[in-house]
C-alpha cells in the first residue's frame, strides 16, 4: 500500500460521502414537504366535511396543535400547522393532460431546491403573482432563506414591476426576472439597508464606495443575477488626464462591462457627460471582440426626471440614473410602489 494510493482512496471515499449526504438532505426535504402538504390536505378536507371555519382564527388549529404536540412532539406549533394548511391551499391538486393527478409545483425538481423554511417565507405573500416570482427567482439564484427574506422586505418584485406592462407582469410571475437587454438589470430605487447607515449621518462618496466594497456580497445580491466584480477606482487615461470609475462590474448574461458612479445628492448634467465619456472610452479601449457595449449606472440620492429626459436625450450609450435608499421601504412607501 503506497501513500499515493491510500490518499486516492481517502479522496474517493470523501466524495462518495459528500454525495450521499447531499442526496440524503434532498430526500429528507422532499419527504418533509410532501408530508406537510398531505397534512394540510387532511386539515382542509376535514374543515370542508365538518363545515369548520376555514381561517387562521379557527379553534380547530388550536386544538390540533395541542394534541399533535402532545402525541408527536416538536414541529406542530400553531403557526407551523397554519403553513401546512396554507401550502395545500396555495398548491392544490391539478389534473395533468395524461389524466394523472399531481401537486401543483410540489414536484421533485422544485422540492429539491426549496426547503420548508423557504416556503414559510413564500406563503406569507398573499399575491399569487408575487409569490410565484420570488419562488422562481429563489431557485434560479439559489437564495438562502435569509436572502429570500431580504429580497421580499426590500420589495424587489414591486421595484422591478414599475417598468412592466401587463405582459411583463405575467412573465415576471411565470419565469422570474428575464435578462435580455440592459434595462432589465436596472432598479429604481436600489436599497442599501445592509450598509447600516445611521439616520442623519453625513456620508461622503468615498466612504459610500468603501462600505459597498466591504459588503460586496450583499451589494451583489441587490444588483441581481449575472454581476461579477471587476475593480474599484478603475483608472482611465484620457489624453494626459487620469480619471477613475468608482466601481466596475462585468455582467455574464449581457456580456458587457457595467460602470457604476456613486453620487451624494442630486445628479448634475456634468455627471452624465462624465459617465458618457467613460462609456465611450470603455467601448473603444477596454472592450474585447466578444463584449457588448458597456452600461453606465449613476447612483444618486435624488433625481429630477424632467431634467434627465433632456440630459439623456439623443445619447447612443446605455446610460441609466437610479436612486438609492439606505432603509427598507416602510408600509406607506410599499403602498406607493404597489399603487
Amino acid at each position: 500500500m503506497t501513500s499515493k494510493l491510500y490518499s486516492g482512496l481517502m479522496t474517493n471515499i470523501g466524495q462518495i460521502l459528500e454525495q450521499g449526504r447531499r442526496q440524503a438532505v434532498v430526500s429528507v426535504n422532499t419527504i418533509l414537504l410532501r408530508t406537510y402538504w398531505q397534512i394540510g390536505k387532511e386539515i382542509v378536507e376535514y374543515e370542508q366535511k365538518g363545515k369548520e371555519k376555514s381561517e387562521y382564527g379557527s379553534k380547530l388549529l388550536d386544538v390540533l396543535s395541542k394534541d399533535l404536540k402532545s402525541r408527536y412532539g416538536k414541529g406542530f406549533s400553531r403557526s407551523n400547522i397554519v403553513y401546512m394548511r396554507l401550502i395545500y391551499v396555495k398548491y392544490p391538486i391539478i389534473q395533468t393532460p395524461s389524466g394523472q393527478f399531481k401537486t401543483f409545483q410540489i414536484s421533485q425538481t422544485l422540492s429539491d431546491q426549496l426547503t420548508w423554511s423557504h416556503y414559510t417565507e413564500l406563503l406569507d405573500i398573499s399575491d399569487d403573482y408575487e409569490r410565484s416570482f420570488y419562488e422562481k427567482q429563489c431557485i434560479s439564484e439559489n437564495w438562502s432563506v435569509r436572502e429570500l427574506r431580504r429580497q421580499i422586505d426590500s420589495a424587489l418584485y414591486n421595484r422591478l414591476l414599475l417598468s412592466k406592462d401587463k405582459k411583463g407582469l405575467k412573465e415576471l410571475s411565470n419565469k422570474g426576472q428575464i435578462i435580455e437587454k440592459p434595462k432589465d438589470i436596472i432598479k429604481d430605487p436600489y436599497v442599501l439597508e445592509f450598509l447600516n447607515i445611521p439616520e442623519n449621518y453625513k456620508l461622503s462618496e468615498k466612504e459610500l464606495e468603501t462600505r459597498l466594497i466591504n459588503k460586496l456580497q450583499s451589494f451583489l445580491l441587490e444588483l441581481g443575477k449575472g454581476f461579477t466584480f471587476v475593480k474599484r477606482q478603475y483608472r482611465l487615461l484620457i489624453g494626459s488626464n487620469n480619471y477613475y470609475i468608482d466601481l466596475v462590474f462585468y455582467h455574464r448574461i449581457l456580456k458587457c462591462f457595467v460602470l457604476i458612479d456613486l453620487k451624494i445628492g442630486t445628479i448634475k448634467h456634468q455627471d452624465i457627460g462624465q459617465m458618457n465619456a467613460y462609456l465611450n472610452y470603455f467601448k473603444k479601449e477596454e472592450n474585447r471582440k466578444e463584449d457588448n457595449a458597456p452600461i453606465g449606472i449613476i447612483l444618486v440620492t435624488n433625481k429630477n426626471d424632467i431634467d434627465l429626459e433632456y440630459a439623456l436625450g439623443g445619447m447612443t450609450n446605455k446610460l441609466f440614473v437610479s436612486r438609492y435608499k439606505f432603509y427598507l421601504p416602510t408600509k406607506d412607501e410599499l403602498k406607493k410602489i404597489i399603487d
